[in-house]
């Protein structure tokens, strides 16, 4: 496939199965996805940590597949969490939406600017030809 992005792991650095330290795109267009909340169809949102994570993570793969691009062409996640939230939940139900697909991640604790929203996760993709 052409426009995977290539993961970049410096052999000094911790290899983590779950993310890459770097990305590198590949040449041609990128697609920048805005945060995503746990919102379904109707702009509600579901309740707990996992399943606003899950959410948010189908709404991010509807986003790429829109653009013609996949969770395969994601270069880097940002996953926004509500401070004191224990992300041992969002990991567990993004491996269960995200599957195995190595990406360069950041995690912070900030409040989503939606009130009741646990999480926000936005991303940068390649886009392939």
């Amino acid at each position: 496939m052409t426009g995977v992005p290539t993961p970049v792991d410096p052999p000094q650095l911790y290899r983590s199965p779950a993310f890459a330290q770097g990305m590198i795109l590949p040449e041609g267009p990128v697609l920048f996805v805005g945060g995503q909340n746990g919102v379904d169809a109707e702009g509600a949102l579901l309740d707990g940590l996992g399943a606003q994570t899950e959410q948010a993570l189908r709404n991010l793969l509807a986003v790429l597949a829109e653009a013609g691009s996949g969770p395969e062409y994601v270069a880097k996640l940002t996953i926004h969490l509500a401070p004191g939230m224990d992300p041992s939940e969002g990991y567990a139900a993004t491996r269960t939406v995200w599957g195995d697909h190595r990406t360069a991640v950041t995690v912070l604790a900030v409040a989503p600017a939606r009130p009741g929203a646990l999480v926000e996760i936005d991303a940068v993709a390649a886009v392939p030809r």
